[in-house]
C-alpha cells in the first residue's frame, strides 16, 4: 500500500494501538493511503507481521501490550527514534469479555481494567511528550457493546510547554 502524496495526512506520524487487526487494522491502512507514516502494536507477533506486510512501508509493528507500561516505554522509544513526534494517537486496543453476572471473576475484572482504561489512559500519556499543539489524539471504544462512540481531543500546550488535552469534537455514535 503507498502513501498518497495529496491525501489528508501527508507526512503525519500515526500511532495505532490494537493494529493488527479488525478497526485498527482498517484505520491503519486509511492513514496509510492518506499519505501518514504509521506504527501499529499488537500483542500477537504473526498478526503484526501480516498486518504489516498489508500495510507496506510506511508502515512500523511494534509488539506491546498496552496494559504494561515497560511495553509502552519502548513503543514510545522506537517512536521517538525512528521520527521524533506523534500528530496523531488512535488509541483503540481494547478487550470485551462477557460472563454471567456472578461468574465475574477478580482475573477478568483487572484484565478489563488494565487493557481498555490503564491502558488508554497510559498510551495518550506517554505520547504526550512526542506530540506538538494541533496533534490529534482518538479514543476508540465501545459503551454500549454494539454501537461505538467517538471522542476527538486535541493537544493544546500552555506558556510552560505543557500538554493540555481537551473534547474537540464528539460525534456521537459511530
Amino acid at each position: 500500500m503507498s502513501p498518497a502524496k495529496n491525501g489528508a495526512l501527508p507526512g503525519k506520524v500515526a500511532l495505532i494501538t490494537g493494529g493488527s487487526s479488525g478497526i485498527g487494522l482498517a484505520t491503519a491502512k486509511l492513514f496509510v493511503a492518506e499519505g501518514a507514516h504509521v506504527f501499529i502494536t499488537g500483542r500477537r507477533q504473526p498478526e503484526l507481521d501480516a498486518a504489516q506486510q498489508a500495510l507496506g512501508p510506511n508502515s512500523t509493528a511494534i509488539r506491546g501490550d498496552v496494559s504494561k507500561l515497560s511495553d509502552l516505554d519502548e513503543v514510545i522509544r522506537v517512536i521517538q527514534k525512528a521520527q521524533g513526534r506523534l500528530d496523531i494517537v488512535f488509541a483503540n486496543a481494547g478487550l470485551g469479555q462477557v460472563f454471567p453476572l456472578g461468574e465475574i471473576s477478580e482475573s477478568h475484572f483487572d484484565t478489563t481494567f488494565a487493557v481498555n482504561v490503564k491502558g488508554v489512559l497510559f498510551t495518550v500519556q506517554k505520547a504526550l511528550p512526542l506530540m506538538a499543539n494541533g496533534s490529534t489524539i482518538i479514543l476508540n471504544g465501545s459503551n454500549r457493546g454494539d454501537q461505538g462512540v467517538r471522542r476527538v481531543e486535541r493537544v493544546r500546550r500552555d506558556e510552560g510547554g505543557r500538554a493540555l488535552v481537551r473534547p474537540d469534537v464528539v460525534d456521537g455514535p459511530a
